[in-house]
């Protein structure tokens, strides 16, 4: 491949870019939560975390970090003006009472139906574990992921049939990787953006399905974070 894929924040960055004024966005584990990090200073954004926060703010520097104030995955976070804390119960109301507008969940696999895989069926001296990701995938208004392209070993994450466990089931609707931005379509795959210096053959050989490029298909950039 020719070019350097976009990093964890760099890949936050461009997912947090889409939100828009107003919205409750829920926030996954894992690189999603930097996506709070990045949101357009000039747009109110509620951040929803499904332990019971609405208002997640930026996560926290050393100097920050409060063993109160925590995501569902024990990353310490801050808190924005206005914040309000519940306990789980009321947050999973948010999420199955269709009142969050946005989740980003991190995904193992996605396939061009917008099934998602995003967690493992047996997690070391925990066994099945899956938290509220099922909830999200179904409840959310809008189901978008972000991941990288691959896997360590070049495997693709954009795949035709998911070998994980599904989350759920034709729930994706868009794709943040360090390669690309990908919506699911009832064509398949579309690619809207792809990373500056990246051809699209290069494109296609790290993707496990069929891939097609939108007409107006642009130029993923961001800054250097």
């Amino acid at each position: 491949m020719s070019v350097t894929p976009l990093n964890r924040n760099q890949i936050a960055w461009r997912a947090a870019q889409d939100l828009k004024e107003g919205q409750y966005v829920n926030l996954g584990l894992g690189m999603p939560v930097l996506c709070a990090n990045y949101a357009p200073a000039d747009q109110e954004i509620m951040f929803h975390s499904e332990n019971g926060i609405v208002g997640v703010g930026p996560v926290a520097t050393s100097e920050q970090e409060d063993s109160d104030f925590v995501d569902a995955g024990s990353q310490f976070i801050t808190l924005n003006s206005g914040a309000s804390l519940s306990d789980s119960t009321h947050a999973f109301a948010m999420i199955r009472g269709g009142h969050i507008d946005v989740t980003l969940l991190g995904g193992f696999e996605v396939n061009p139906e917008g099934d998602l895989a995003n967690w493992d069926a047996m997690v070391p001296n925990k066994g099945p574990l899956v938290g509220g990701a099922m909830d999200l995938a179904s409840g959310a208004k809008s189901v978008r992921v972000v991941m990288a392209h691959s896997n360590r070993d070049g495997t693709p994450r954009l795949v035709e049939k998911c070998r994980y466990p599904e989350t759920g089931f034709g729930c994706v609707n868009r794709v943040y990787t360090g390669l690309a931005v990908v919506d699911i379509t009832p064509d398949g795959f579309v690619a809207v953006e792809v990373l500056d210096g990246l051809s699209r053959e290069e494109l296609q050989a790290q993707t496990g399905a069929p891939l097609f490029f939108a007409d107006d298909c642009g130029v993923l950039t961001t800054p250097d974070l």
